[in-house]
This record gives structure tokens, sequence and C-alpha cells, in this order.
């Protein structure tokens, strides 16, 4: 028998192997949280642009509004975020209803649409 016992252990390029391995797992985690964390507060604008866009839909069907053909803009907010939006009321075929298309922006990103509506307005029924 010798006199030296056989080391037991890892070596130490073993030790920086598994490091490395262990590193490169940790940073693919944290770039797929950040992209989740990213689509999800994107899906959350898109979600609230849409809510303005329906709610101004809803409130011209509800208060029976007939519009004249052109462009209005202008703000709403909605969960405490400030938004942008622009309608545009165009005639149809048939003279008993206009197009509405409602295109619902960030305000602090007045370019680029989260959020497109396209609705019918019925004409406003006559008194007989």
């Amino acid at each position: 028998m010798s006199t030296h016992a056989l080391a037991r252990g890892f070596t130490l390029i073993e030790v920086l192997i598994a490091l490395a391995i262990v590193a490169i797992g940790l940073g693919a985690a944290v770039r797929a949280t950040v992209q989740v964390t990213s689509s999800a507060e994107q899906m959350k604008m898109r979600t609230l642009a849409a809510w303005v866009a329906e709610d101004r839909l809803a409130g011209h069907v509800a208060m029976k509004s007939w519009q004249a053909p052109g462009v209005v803009s202008g703000g709403a907010t909605q969960a405490s975020i400030s938004f942008a939006w622009r309608e545009t009321v165009a005639p149809t075929a048939d003279p008993a209803f206009r197009s509405v298309a409602i295109e619902v922006m960030s305000a602090a990103q007045p370019d680029y649409v989260l959020a497109r509506l396209v609705g019918m307005l019925p004409a406003p029924a006559r008194a007989q």
C-alpha cells in the first residue's frame, strides 16, 4: 500500500465547467423572463386600448349620434393610463349607415396604433 491516499473530489477544471453551464442556463432563464414580462405589458396596453375603442363606439350607438364624415381625435384614460384616439367617419353605400374607424394609441407614442375598431352607425330613426 502506498502512503498517499487517493484524493477524492472535483478538479478545478470540472468546477469551472459546471459553473459555466449554470451561468449559461441562468442567463437564458433571465432573458426568457424579461421577454414574458415585456409581452404581458404589451398585451395589457393592447387590451386597454381595445376597451377605449369599444367604449367610443358603444357611446355613439347609445347616444344614437349621427356623425358627420371626417376625422375627430381626442384622449381617454383607462386604468390610469392615458390614450389618444382618432375616429374616421365615412359614408357607406347605404345612406342609412356610416362607417366609423377608431384607432387608439398610447399618449406617449401617438404614432403607434395599439388597437383598431371599425363599426357601423345607423341613421337616427325619424319621428312620424
